[in-house]
């Protein structure tokens, strides 16, 4: 559809161009009466179509037959040759059907070759102007299809990142599980009715390359909930959500969520105190990801998570906000507590394009 009205208007704006073209000497053979000289028209429109005729040649023919298949020296010497047939056809034509006047005394008639000039000079611009048209249709084209090219790759290259993740992020929470067997019965059984709410969530509701940050920030309160679960009193847990009501702001599906698993991954000791302190806010069309936590860089006999969680945010952000957005990362002086912030611009193109995502949700 897109390829046909663009067709149209190309179509569209030849015929108004040429139109112009061939209609403009009317304003010049008109009568006193207003009533126009068609005979004079006819004979006055014989160069316009000899530009007119090399333009389509070129245009349609030995462009894309020969210059587009970069034989270039061959499509110079057939060009010769038809501008030169074209300008002697031209200047036969005008000496048979507008012959000089009588020469009259005291003033010389310019000499031939001026005119053979000023036909073969319009033939070669009306071929220069061809070409560089029809190239330059043909490099925007060969643009939109590269910005096609680099579209579907990135969302080949999403895809599969979110299909890394899902994986990523199951055996994480079933790791938090298999712990809470070895201790209380009770409370696995109850993280595995949490985790059942966030199956649907993770296998099917984040498909799409974009969610609205509403339903992201309920999985990510149930997910705080199911991790609540595992810890004791010596850990503690703050949130703090400050978004607009049911917010349909788009944004990246599991994309917070990796940061929140590497605070409960190193921010989390088994003997000490410890704290996590996560703020989610949207404010101006900014959304930010705040989270404070208690260092304790796990050890290299910890298996717990293979590490990928970070790399991917940092992957999905450069392919999905580059250039909209900041992540600082950060560890206080002292090394007891990790900062990280992340702040998302979503701009008003932005929305409008990740509409269709939205509405796919819905």
């Amino acid at each position: 559809m897109k390829n046909t009205n663009h067709r149209l208007l190309e179509l569209t704006i030849h015929i108004i161009c040429w139109g112009l073209f061939f209609g403009f000497p009317l304003f010049f053979i008109q009568h006193d009466n207003g009533n126009i000289d068609w005979p004079a028209f006819m004979r006055h429109s014989v160069v316009p179509v000899a530009l007119f005729i090399i333009f389509y040649i070129n245009y349609l023919i030995l462009i894309p037959a020969i210059l587009f298949k970069n034989h270039a020296g061959r499509f110079l010497v057939v060009n010769l040759v038809v501008i030169c047939i074209m300008t002697l056809g031209l200047r036969y034509w005008h000496t048979i059907n507008m012959p000089p006047p009588f020469s009259r005394p005291h003033i010389m008639e310019p000499p031939q070759f001026i005119f053979y000039l000023r036909d073969l000079t319009s033939l070669i611009f009306a071929t220069g102007l061809s070409v560089a048209i029809r190239m330059s249709l043909r490099w925007s084209e060969t643009e939109l299809a590269r910005q096609e090219a680099v579209k579907s790759r990135t969302e080949a290259e999403l895809k599969n990142l979110r299909n890394q993740l899902n994986p990523h992020f199951l055996l994480n929470t079933l790791n938090n599980i298999y712990a809470l067997t070895a201790f209380d019965t009770e409370k696995a059984q109850q993280a595995i009715q949490e985790l059942s709410k966030l199956l649907r969530y993770v296998l099917y509701d984040n498909q799409q390359t974009f969610v609205p940050l509403g339903k992201e920030v309920d999985f990510i309160r149930n997910y705080i909930e199911l991790m609540r679960i595992r810890f004791s009193s010596q850990v503690r847990i703050a949130t703090h959500f400050d978004i607009k009501p049911n917010s349909q702001s788009p944004i990246a599906p599991l994309l917070f969520i990796s940061l929140i698993e590497n605070a409960f991954k190193h921010g989390i000791s088994p003997t000490a105190p410890s704290f996590i302190n996560i703020r989610i806010t949207e404010k101006d069309n900014v959304v930010s990801c705040v989270i404070r936590n208690s260092n304790y860089p796990k050890t290299s006999a910890d298996k717990s998570g293979s590490g990928i969680g970070l790399e991917q945010v940092l992957k999905r952000l450069d392919l999905l906000y580059a250039g909209h957005y900041e992540w600082n990362r950060q560890t206080s002086e002292d090394g007891k507590e990790y900062i990280s912030s992340l702040k998302i611009f979503i701009t008003q193109n932005d929305t409008e394009y990740h509409d269709t995502d939205l509405r796919n949700y819905r």
